[in-house]
């Protein structure tokens, strides 16, 4: 089969550092791995491809560049026209997957048009993040591509159950929106093949520095760890816009000689970095709307670490207290200091969770399965020509 990627989305580098980065290489890598010929529809490049996705072709959609917010949503909204020439020109496809981005409608148009199934991927509810977090003139132009584009699609594929009901609030056809979690590549994250050495005890973060991660409760708990025991190791994997922010509170709760924040990494060094954790954590606040399905989580479970969370969403779906890692209160330094505390001292217990984790990543949450179901769902769609709006 072949399949257009379509990524309009000036904000993620397909080949960059970001998590949305991790989840576009590895969806394109498992629809490579089941034989489907895969072109790219992108905005931003971020950087040379990894190896094993150098060949494939690219088609370099027009950028949105600079300026004030009016005028880059301008671009955004004419950028359709390109999308929808270079689907012409290169085509035909068999399907079309696209990343939704608040002014792409093209491609979810071209599939339709095209009488082929086009599945449209969303990972958080695009509109309210700008509001709430940038900036955007033209919301109601920004729902009205919404609800265009999920009427387009033949299948909608939303991360979690929040998204998938914000989704559902802008369609009449809500029996296309499915909930398709995140996955991970088993193959590529492993659980370190020896035990770690030493007399410190690690306490890992990944993902990128935003104020809905929780970075100042984990760092406030690993401040209560340190204050009586300092071979306690804050290791953070990852930047972003509060970076500045984390580095101050270190240094306020006395914190920078324990501490390694490593800054943006690539990919390919996250399996290395997840071996330096003797525990990882998820330490998200109790937030208004948890819409994620964070990728960090199914990493962990994969390197067969330990892993605490927070009590939050679709976190805790994915953990299962007590067999494959440990809940508790968002927002609480304390019970997260706690919980580390006791698998410290309890290694027979961390290997157990470890190992329970990781059967948990590759038996219900590769990346393999999710393209599948995905997959599955196009099939399922039927002749497109006779969907009914």
């Amino acid at each position: 089969m072949r399949l257009a990627y379509v990524c309009a989305d000036p904000g993620l580098p397909v080949f960059g550092r970001k998590g949305g980065t991790v989840h576009a290489q590895e969806v394109v890598r498992a629809l490579l791995r089941k034989g489907h010929r895969v072109e790219l529809f992108v905005t931003r490049l971020g950087g040379d491809p990894p190896p094993d996705l150098a060949d494939i072709p690219v088609h370099q959609l027009p950028a949105i560049g600079a300026g004030p917010p009016e005028e880059r949503e301008a671009r955004g909204r004419d950028a359709n026209s390109a999308l929808d020439r270079a689907l012409s020109t290169a085509g035909p496809f068999d399907l079309v997957y696209e990343r939704y981005w608040l002014w792409s409608r093209a491609g979810m148009a071209w599939a339709r048009r095209s009488r082929v199934p086009g599945v449209l991927e969303v990972n958080a509810p695009l509109i309210d993040e700008q509001v709430t977090h940038r900036s955007l003139v033209d919301r109601a132009g920004a729902e009205a591509v919404a609800r265009q584009v999920f009427a387009d699609a033949a299948r909608v594929v939303a991360v979690s159950d929040s998204v998938a009901d914000w989704v559902r609030a802008r369609t009449m056809s809500t029996e296309r929106v499915h909930v398709v979690p995140n996955g991970v590549d088993t193959g590529r994250i492993t659980p370190r093949s020896h035990d770690r050495l030493g007399d410190t005890f690690t306490v890992g973060f990944v993902g990128t520095l935003k104020p809905w991660h929780g970075l100042d409760t984990l760092i406030d708990a690993v401040a209560l760890l340190a204050r009586t025991d300092r071979t306690y190791r804050l290791l953070i994997v990852g930047d972003g816009p509060e970076a500045g922010a984390v580095l101050d509170l270190v240094r306020e709760r006395g914190l920078s000689d324990v501490t390694t924040c490593t800054g943006a990494v690539d990919p390919a060094e996250v399996p290395r970095h997840l071996h330096r954790m003797d525990v990882a954590t998820a330490p998200y606040p109790d937030l208004a709307s948890f819409y994620f399905s964070p990728l960090k989580l199914y990493e962990y479970l994969a390197a067969g670490l330990p892993v605490v969370a927070s009590d939050v969403g679709q976190v805790a779906q994915v953990i299962d207290d007590g067999r494959n890692g440990l809940l508790c209160s968002p927002g609480d330094p304390v019970a997260l200091a706690a919980a580390v505390a006791g698998l410290r001292h309890d290694p027979r217990r961390r290997a157990a969770l470890g190992r329970a984790g990781r059967a948990s990543a590759v038996t219900s949450h590769s990346w393999d399965g999710v393209v599948d179901r995905i997959l599955a769902l196009a099939a399922e769609a039927g002749p497109v020509g006779a969907l009914a709006l």
